[in-house]
């Protein structure tokens, strides 16, 4: 069976309009898919180079497959398990940045270049004063930014037509902002020209950006089964989830250049990203934290299971529409329609999400995902949401442990031990404080300031609620306790 290449697939001649700092399973999913599909509707006309922004890892397997792969998504459709196969070859090279310097460096210079993206991870935004102009390239991905960025300036002498848009992708708070912020201290403490740093203020764009999709990446345990039923190998194919959004903030309207939504993809181009941020954070983020821990202590492993449970799964949506939506600020008709996408996409038969995965750093994860819609529902409604005190309850239970192995707090459940990961203050203090009785225990949890930033055993209500269902879980166990209050 032959690998993949070019010759096997439709091939067109597109100049290059992006590169793209990161050659790894998300963005290859997600932003290269939908260049293709923009390219095959002949409305971008442009294609890609991905650059290998760092120095260990090989190139071997692009160049063998000629940089063409399959995205196979696989997910419910309709109520129906489906599976949708796509070719990409909207890919034209790959690029060493450390390997190929003088390439890499060339790129800088092409005359229909307009987009920068990247996924260096949460670490690779930056600023690092010790980084060096000099090197080639510097160690940091803001420095190799800066640096590519100058010697476009150099090469078209100032061109202020000539700027470039950044698409930064990486999992943190106001991420384009982030990334401006790291360029500019490196044009100061490199002594760069003012000329340019005016440049990059006024021609060049760093948008900010919101991405949503679940990429399990290579098939390993089916690799051989899909190059079978596909009818070739395909050793850099990749499988991810149907569902997507990408939402673009952007000072300068760049939806004509990158018409991604005319192509009918899930992108919404925006002068404010937040409320989006808001929804998926508080609905998808905080559906999972509310609800993985009590569906672990209730004898589940992966949320497929928990979708199952009518039980588990009427909690969750109870949470979801009842306790977190009314305290949204995006319409009330659009956080249900995505939230009927997360259920949809909790659903999914192909994703075997396990909840002890989803279950590490989650006091903190509670705080930021959960706690804004518990705060919320409080002062609007002047009651406490029960389902979210329960889900701190089932938390107190989860972070019930009284010896700590290899950096874990020890966990039971029925009989057999879990690891319960977390910083290690966050496991020394439920190492000290769980074995308390019920009023006690929540108490110390809720008036933890540490973890909350405030006293949440003051809100009235709260503690009364919290005590309640850890007693009931602790005496008559998870599945007991969730059919009384919740069946």
């Amino acid at each position: 069976m032959d690998l993949l290449n070019k010759n096997m697939t439709k091939n067109e001649e597109r100049p290059i309009k992006v590169v793209q700092f990161g050659e790894g399973n998300f963005l290859r999913a997600f932003v290269d898919y939908m260049i293709d599909i923009t390219n095959e509707k002949g409305m971008f006309g442009g294609d890609i180079v991905l650059i290998k922004p760092i120095e260990f890892g090989t190139m071997d397997r692009y160049h063998a497959q000629d940089c063409r792969y399959t995205v196979s998504l696989r997910g419910i459709d309709n109520g129906e398990a489906k599976v949708q196969n796509r070719i990409i070859t909207s890919v034209k090279d790959i690029v060493g940045a450390y390997e190929e310097y003088e390439k890499y460096n060339d790129l800088a210079k092409l005359e229909s270049l307009r987009f920068v993206v990247s996924n260096t991870t949460e670490a690779g935004i930056v600023y690092d004063e010790n980084d060096k102009f000099e090197l080639c390239p510097p160690n940091t991905f803001p420095g190799k930014l800066t640096k590519f960025l100058f010697t476009r300036y150099e090469h078209f002498n100032g061109d202020m037509t000539k700027g470039l848009v950044m698409l930064p992708v990486e999992l943190i708070d106001d991420n384009g902002m982030h990334l401006k912020e790291c360029v500019l201290k490196q044009c100061a403490n490199w002594n760069l020209p003012k000329e340019f740093v005016n440049w990059v203020n006024e021609a060049c764009v760093f948008t900010q950006t919101l991405v949503d999709r679940i990429v399990t990446g290579y098939p390993r345990d089916m690799a051989e089964e899909l190059w079978n039923e596909w009818g070739y190998k395909d050793e850099i194919c990749v499988t991810a989830e149907p569902f997507a959004l990408w939402v673009i903030e952007s000072d300068k309207d760049i939806s004509e250049e990158l018409p991604l939504d005319k192509a009918g993809l899930p992108v919404i181009f925006t002068k404010d990203h937040h409320p989006y941020k808001q929804r998926k954070v508080r609905i998808l983020n905080g559906a999972h934290t509310s609800f993985v821990l009590a569906g672990f202590l209730a004898g589940n492993d992966i949320v497929l299971e928990c979708m199952n449970n009518k039980l588990i799964r009427s909690f969750i949506e109870n949470t979801v529409y009842n306790e977190i939506i009314p305290t949204l600020t995006l319409p009330e008709e659009e956080c249900k329609e995505f939230a009927k996408a997360v259920f949809s996409r909790f659903d999914n038969p192909y994703v075997k999400h396990a909840l002890l995965s989803i279950s590490l750093n989650s006091v903190s994860k509670w705080k930021a995902r959960c706690m804004p819609s518990f705060l919320g529902y409080i002062e609007k409604f002047n009651k406490v949401p029960e389902h979210l005190c329960f889900s701190i309850a089932s938390l107190c239970v989860f972070y019930t442990g009284s010896e700590i192995r290899d950096k874990a707090l020890i966990g039971h459940r029925d009989g057999a031990e879990y690891n319960i990961l977390d910083d290690a203050a966050v496991l020394d203090f439920f190492k000290n404080e769980s074995g308390k009785d019920a009023k006690e225990f929540a108490h110390a949890v809720l008036s933890n300031e540490k973890f909350w930033d405030q006293d949440l055993s003051k809100l009235d209500g709260v503690e009364e609620a919290v005590v309640k269902y850890l007693s009931e879980i602790r005496s008559e166990g998870m599945k007991a306790t969730l059919e009384k209050y919740f069946a």
